[in-house]
């Protein structure tokens, strides 16, 4: 159509320059032209042959992220890796058809897609450690929503600063005069849940005060009347907004008889109208340097390949003067 040798097109299809060749203005815009009336759009495996590079990242996901359950827990996640991705002129490939083995799905089968995207972003609360550890073994280039280790080496990684978010609250209870305080949360399992309690845990250490563990469930709330707890600190949103209308229907005042701090967004759905004292997790600034990272990585690039982001104190109105 355009008379000029593959290679012109070429040259001018991937906005490069070619010192052997000059590329005259007005050839240029006569391919530009032929590219645009025919809707050309370059052949993403044969790029990848020529380049290593397609410009197509992975998304993939252990859980479902959009059910209305879990929606608007991942949405942010999802938003910043869709706005990095295309600022830096990539699409998305979004994993859906991983087989589910006892309850989760799992990156590696027999119908592996994984490497028609040139990276791959992973989202979950929880991932396989084993599943991390053959992608760092095989060379395959991702980074991890949230902060894993255990991998059998470096695993790249955009999180949140769950220790020093959670330490910081625990600080502003004790300086509001609450002396014995508790975490209702699993405290382990999840890197997120662990680094939570490890905050929680440092913080009550640093400060003199008493730090009781109740796990979350039907006796959570005697526990914590019986050990004379004046705050506390949910891991789970849910589980703190369930004890917060208990104890008001058993004729506690929150926060005047019991505070109550939560460590971040609400995962499940909670009903509740108190405005919760706690943080907010950077979701969508997480979602959009996860694109970041794998980028770099992609790119040989020199930078952080593990970052965690801090999270936003939320003064909120449910934590309170602590009770003579």
């Amino acid at each position: 159509m355009t008379g000029v040798s593959q290679t012109t097109v070429s040259i001018v299809l991937n906005e490069r320059d070619d010192a052997a060749v000059r590329i005259a203005p007005e050839t240029r815009e006569k391919v530009l032209a032929a590219i645009r009336r025919t809707g050309y759009v370059a052949d993403p495996i044969a790029r990848r042959l020529a380049a290593q590079r397609n410009r197509f990242l992975g998304v993939f996901t252990y859980e479902p992220v959009f059910p209305a359950g879990l929606g608007d827990f991942y949405h942010p996640f999802l938003v910043g890796i869709e706005e990095c991705a295309e600022r830096i002129g990539c699409d998305l490939l979004l994993f859906t058809s991983a087989p589910v083995v006892d309850g989760r799905r799992r990156i590696f089968s027999q119908d592996n897609r994984l490497r028609l995207a040139d990276g791959c972003i992973l989202l979950g609360r929880w991932l396989d450690p084993e599943e991390l550890a053959r992608l760092i073994a095989e060379g395959q280039p991702f980074v991890s929503v949230g902060r894993r280790d255990d991998a059998g080496g470096p695993v790249p990684y955009v999180g949140a600063d769950y220790p020093a978010a959670t330490a910081a609250q625990v600080r502003r209870a004790a300086e509001l005069g609450h002396r014995r305080i508790a975490y209702v949360g699993e405290g382990g399992g999840p890197e997120s849940h662990a680094d939570r309690f490890r905050g929680f845990t440092t913080a009550v250490a640093g400060a003199g005060i008493t730090g009781i563990h109740i796990k979350p469930g039907k006796e959570a709330l005697n526990e914590l009347i019986k050990q004379r707890v004046t705050a506390v600190f949910v891991e789970e949103f849910a589980d703190g907004a369930q004890l917060a209308d208990e104890a008001v229907r058993r004729g506690l005042r929150v926060p005047e008889d019991l505070s109550f701090v939560a460590l971040g967004d609400p995962t499940r759905p909670a009903s509740t109208d108190l405005d919760f004292t706690g943080y907010r997790i950077p979701r969508r600034e997480m979602g959009w340097q996860a694109v970041e990272v794998l980028s770099a990585v992609l790119e040989g690039a020199d930078g952080d390949r593990q970052r965690l982001l801090p999270c936003e104190p939320v003064t909120g109105a449910t934590l309170a003067v602590a009770r003579a």
